[in-house]
């Protein structure tokens, strides 16, 4: 869907939809930012996303989708805001604050679900890296994007942090206990103020 031919021109596009679209909430003007297309097809396709923000490397809000249920474009701009002014572990994002964010697009693949018969067994099944992760047992929901793995790198302790966030035991494990992972494509502002720097 996404080729990797313009792939860092479609995360420039991403992460300018999402800052513009917390500035816009803000009433900041950004129109030196530039217009955007929202018609290329590639931002009218159905695209679930994640969106991140961080403060002097703090996370400062992260709201996501699972599911490819509305344009790409739309998705962005609607989980950007939620992110800035909607995670409720977090006070909203202030127009003083605005500059200092920073901010990261994560585009996600399909739903894959993890055929296994056991804890062990799911935790053999899982990358490293690679892997979004997706829990569900009964009410009880969560998930973590690969890049949790950085801070989580053992299988195990990735997977317990996993059932903790969803408000069950650590050590916790069921039978009907659900696991699906997925991949993402992400984007960051600071690697695009990296690549200009060494260019």
């Amino acid at each position: 869907m996404y080729s990797n031919s313009n792939h860092s021109d479609q995360g420039q596009v991403l992460l300018s939809l999402a800052r513009t679209a917390i500035a816009d909430a803000l009433q900041i003007d950004t129109t030196d930012t530039g217009a955007f297309d929202t018609t290329a097809e590639w931002l009218v396709e159905p695209g679930a996303t994640f969106i991140t923000l961080t403060q002097q490397q703090r996370l400062r809000g992260c709201i996501g989708s699972l599911q490819a249920c509305q344009p790409l474009f739309e998705n962005v701009r609607s989980n950007a805001i939620a992110a800035a002014f909607y995670d409720n572990r977090f006070l909203p994002v202030t127009t003083c604050e605005f500059a200092s964010i920073i901010v990261e697009v994560s585009l996600l693949s399909e739903l894959h679900p993890l055929s296994f018969y056991s804890e062990k067994d799911a935790l053999s099944q899982l990358r490293p890296g690679i892997d979004g992760v997706m829990l569900s047992f009964g009410a009880h929901h969560s998930t973590f994007l690969p890049q949790v793995w950085e801070d989580l790198p053992q299988p195990r302790e990735f997977l317990a942090q996993l059932k903790l966030k969803a408000g069950i035991d650590a050590d916790f494990w069921d039978d009907t206990i659900c696991l699906s992972r997925y991949t993402v494509q992400k984007w960051r502002e600071t690697d695009f103020i990296e690549e200009r720097s060494n260019g």
